[in-house]
């Protein structure tokens, strides 16, 4: 059985939720793990397994916007850091013996595992972005650029990639990349999805406080996740999280209204509700997750700066289209993904890469 050294994203916790799903699988068949992450992914993961707390590049929000100086303070302390990290991190290594690394866009695990010759499989969402194409709009160009460049300084030292996406672009030419379904939640993949009449909105990045006025003026029952609190205003029942209640309430809704997270709009769809999407402004990632929900025809990208009475009347309008589309769709890739994992476990390598 391998040893496996992983390392994970801490902002924004899909990247754990994500690690834990596979890590589960692969510890019930004897695999030995030793992950390095921090902030929320440290906490989360430490539950179940070692954790080594290195800072990592990150995203950093502010007023529901990409916060630019932040973001590029915390990489900018990173690299501060550098040397020192990998000097720990190779300390780390020779100490495990790891037969194998994943990263979930993490920073330094990639490149101290291709220093010490272990073979490093990047497992994530984001290298969607570098590893296939797209076609851009003209107005997202520099946040495309910009994010490519990021990617490849910061996140393109691993061996192979294996890109976890509800819409599968082809891949570049000699990107040494696949791409395969989302894999879910246990507590996701157990639930039965029904139509209730609610709609369940998720407030995020995305979605600013002016929301719930303009949710109140709307005769519809909107069940509001997000603001930490547990209240009912009119039409609107705000909840705090609790993942049975909140994964109810979604498998049960008639549509979702969120930001641009591909982990939520993920289950979203995996249950067959339709996703309006406000994706933050500046996040290209977010940006690109609502272009291809639409194309798609899975639902809509939307604006905060344009919340007009119509809006979710017109979204309603085709839910009964998008539903059908949904449901021709492939949002479950645990078995695809965990075969690919082992074979790369046992070859050093991705098969079927390109």
């Amino acid at each position: 059985m391998a040893r496996i050294l992983y390392g994970v994203h801490g902002s924004q916790h899909g990247h754990a939720i994500r690690a834990l799903i596979l890590a589960r699988h692969l510890a019930t068949l004897g695999h030995e793990f030793l992950f390095v992450s921090s902030e929320e992914g440290a906490q989360l993961l430490s539950r179940e397994f070692p954790v080594e707390r290195f800072e990592n590049p990150g995203t950093r929000y502010k007023d529901q916007r990409l916060d630019t100086p932040a973001t590029l303070k915390l990489a900018g302390r990173t690299l501060w850091r550098r040397k020192a990290e990998l000097a720990r991190l190779a300390g780390m290594i020779r100490d495990f013996r790891p037969d194998a690394a994943i990263s979930d866009y993490e920073y330094f695990v990639p490149i101290a595992a291709k220093r010490a010759g272990v073979p490093c499989l990047s497992l994530d969402h984001q290298h969607v972005i570098s590893c296939c194409r797209h076609d851009v709009p003209a107005k997202l160009l520099p946040d495309y650029w910009g994010i490519l460049a990021s990617i490849r300084f910061l996140f393109s030292a691993a061996s192979d990639y294996l890109s976890i996406s509800f819409y599968q672009p082809p891949t570049k030419p000699g990107a040494r990349a696949v791409v395969a379904p989302p894999i879910l939640r246990r507590s996701v993949v157990t639930r039965t999805p029904s139509h209730g009449s609610h709609i369940l909105v998720y407030q995020s990045c995305g979605i600013r406080d002016a929301f719930a006025p303009y949710l109140r003026t709307l005769d519809r029952e909107f069940r509001v996740y997000g603001y930490r609190v547990d209240k009912v205003e009119g039409n609107l029942t705000f909840r705090g999280y609790s993942e049975e209640g909140f994964l109810d309430d979604l498998a049960s809704c008639a549509y979702v209204v969120c930001g641009g997270s591909h982990n939520l709009m993920s289950e979203a769809l995996y249950f067959g509700k339709p996703v309006l999407s406000f994706p933050v402004p500046g996040a290209f990632e977010q940006q690109l997750n609502a272009i291809y929900l639409e194309r798609l025809g899975y639902g809509r990208a939307a604006s905060m700066d344009r919340l007009t009475p119509d809006l979710l009347p017109d979204f309603e309008k085709d839910l009964p289209g998008m539903r059908q589309r949904i449901a021709n769709g492939k949002f479950y890739g645990n078995d695809a993904v965990f075969a690919l994992v082992e074979a790369f476990l046992g070859e050093g390598r991705l098969p079927g890469r390109s």
